[in-house]
């Protein structure tokens, strides 16, 4: 009972769910689980299949892909309230596009994916709400990358302003 009552109050924690109807929080606390992974360890590897999504609730989290002739390389680190994984959640896609470690002392709740996409199929309410949600967070990690792109193709002094 006590797990159950630190899962509440976490997800309480999460502004996503201040506006989510008791039911469909109902349905949330029942996918979900708390995980706690210290400095260092591996959440997920690139190209592994599917399983959870993640918010952070404390601590800070690596996102890193493999580079060919570079190896392993930090493309974004997730704070608390960040979502992480959000590739598993996808209809499409169902391996992990980039792998996630540890970089503090980390607690995450993680919701099974499987589970979240049913009870978004069962509900379309409840689905828009989580879609409307994630699509967000996609939106900003391409507008990252972009940012990333841009900075590590500029050459200044090939800039003309029309």
């Amino acid at each position: 009972m006590a797990d159950q009552q630190e899962l509440i109050k976490a997800l309480q924690a999460i502004p996503w769910f201040h506006v989510m109807t008791a039911e469909h929080f109902e349905k949330i606390v029942n996918i979900a689980k708390v995980f706690k992974f210290e400095p260092g360890q591996v959440i997920f590897h690139e190209g592994d299949k599917e399983d959870y999504l993640y918010v952070v609730l404390e601590g800070r989290v690596a996102i890193e892909i493999t580079i060919p002739g570079r190896g392993r390389m930090r493309i974004l680190t997730a704070d608390a309230m960040d979502e992480v994984g959000w590739s598993s959640v996808t209809p499409v896609v169902r391996q992990r596009t980039a792998g996630a470690r540890a970089v503090l002392p980390s607690r995450l709740v993680a919701f099974d994916a499987s589970e979240l996409r049913r009870l978004c199929d069962e509900d379309h309410d409840f689905g828009y709400f989580v879609m409307r949600r994630l699509v967000n967070v996609v939106a900003g990690r391409l507008m990252t990358t972009r940012l990333q792109l841009l900075d590590m193709f500029a050459n200044p002094a090939d800039y003309k302003e029309e």
